[in-house]
């Protein structure tokens, strides 16, 4: 259900909606909270679909030598599926990281924020937003260099 709400209208409801509840919090608890909600549900269904991906021959093997559930999915499930789930797993961290610069429309100050700001008062919104992309991509080459290196190392074992 919660991957059926666009983020934007996530962090709307928590920031301007939630007070009306009661339950006041600042731009930047909202946006954490949003992004925090919205991108668990994703790889939440990353998960499910790894676990659900390892045949159901190795969970009878391993109940069969007497492994419980708890055992069965620490050392025969989970493994397996930490391989399937991990190029997912980068792909939505790194989504993450760029649907950060929706936390703008909730007033956050962050780098979409400032390069529109930037923009708007020098007038060079071409070098402006410009270096805004390439800070973000220069944010996002390590998280998919390091989602890499756990490829490799997870295709080894």
């Amino acid at each position: 259900m919660i991957r059926g709400i666009p983020i934007i209208v996530l962090l709307f409801y928590l920031y301007f909606v939630m007070p009306d509840f009661g339950i006041a919090m600042s731009a930047l608890q909202a946006s954490i909270l949003g992004l925090g909600i919205a991108y668990s549900a994703y790889q939440a269904e990353n998960f499910r679909a790894g676990i659900e991906a390892i045949d159901k021959g190795q969970i009878e093997a391993a109940q069969t030598i007497g492994m419980g559930w708890w055992l069965t999915m620490r050392r025969v499930v989970l493994p397996q599926a930490v391989k399937i789930v991990l190029p997912p797993y980068g792909n939505v961290m790194i989504m993450m990281l760029k649907d950060s610069s929706q936390a703008s429309t909730i007033t956050v100050a962050e780098l979409a924020l400032q390069g529109k700001l930037i923009a708007s008062s020098t007038f060079k919104n071409t070098s402006v937003f410009t270096l805004v992309a390439l800070m973000y991509l220069t944010m996002s080459i390590p998280l998919i260099l390091l989602v890499r290196h756990f490829e490799k190392k997870a295709s080894r074992k």
